[in-house]
């Protein structure tokens, strides 16, 4: 009963400033309830499981445990699982593009300079009502006025996305946990100007806060970003290729680099292995 196991950190832009994700390999053996209980041990905002796949185009297939539920897709362990896959000795049947077959269906990542996954279509999109509007200010800790424009950008945690007056304005967030009410809520403000960095500078500072699934806030959120870059993008509120920054009011430093190629949206960082090992994992 015991795994191979990494700890990948993911969206980082050095070591121990992104996102980590705790990945088990070969865990076809395991429970539901056992998958479970090791995501809330670990007490990240996602554990995941390798498992071979069931769909003819996939190169394997992948578990998300939050330490409260199972979620469909998530962006970061797409990423630091199939930087697990690979490191393992996997080799996807498409050299350069892995496919990875989840609750959300078939995704696919590209090896290139960094990982970077297509995102998946969104599961409910469209404008908030003005009851939901305030309850999200209320979360928040603003006035609703403050709220530039929100949308439904859910693509499997649920995710609805603020836009804010700047990144100052992200930054300066003081949440109230206690009306989050089953929210989980992403926030995005603009850098202007932007921060300049080696390579290409940053543009949105992000903010993702889901208490609904066992996280007040987490650190670096793929899956938020790529409902933020399918709305934003499409809005013309962001260029087609730009970097974000998350984790900063976790003393992390993540950094998300989002680039449209034909219409679909790829959100890729940086991956790397911090901890390797086995886990035992029996009842």
């Amino acid at each position: 009963m015991t795994h191979s196991y990494r700890c990948v950190d993911v969206f980082g832009s050095g070591p121990l400033t992104g996102n980590p994700v705790a990945v088990v390999h070969d865990a076809d053996d395991l429970t539901d309830d056992q998958m479970a209980a090791f995501a809330r041990w670990t007490n990240l905002s996602e554990t995941t499981f390798l498992l071979r796949p069931t769909h003819a185009g996939a190169d394997y297939r992948l578990r998300i445990f939050t330490p409260g539920e199972e979620l469909p897709f998530a962006g970061h362990p797409t990423l630091g699982s199939a930087h697990a896959w690979l490191e393992a000795g996997g080799a996807p049947a498409t050299p350069g593009v892995l496919v990875q077959e989840c609750g959300a269906g078939l995704v696919r990542v590209h090896a290139g300079e960094r990982l970077a996954l297509e995102a998946p279509p969104l599961l409910r999109s469209g404008p908030v009502s003005e009851e939901d509007r305030a309850r999200i200010a209320r979360a928040l800790g603003i006035d609703t006025d403050e709220i530039v424009d929100a949308e439904w950008i859910d693509n499997g945690p649920g995710w609805v996305g603020v836009l804010l007056a700047d990144a100052a304005a992200v930054s300066a967030l003081r949440p109230d946990w206690s009306a989050f009410d089953g929210l989980d809520i992403g926030v995005a403000g603009l850098h202007e100007p932007a921060l300049h960095e080696p390579g290409r500078d940053v543009l949105l500072e992000v903010r993702a806060f889901c208490p609904g699934l066992g996280i007040t806030e987490d650190p670096v959120t793929g899956s938020l970003q790529a409902g933020l870059a399918q709305w934003l993008t499409s809005t013309g509120r962001l260029p087609t290729s730009y970097v974000a920054a998350q984790g900063a009011a976790l003393q992390r430093r993540g950094r998300v680099h989002v680039d449209v190629v034909d219409g679909q949206v790829r959100v890729g960082g940086e991956t790397c292995t911090t901890i390797e090992g086995r886990v035992d994992l029996r009842a």
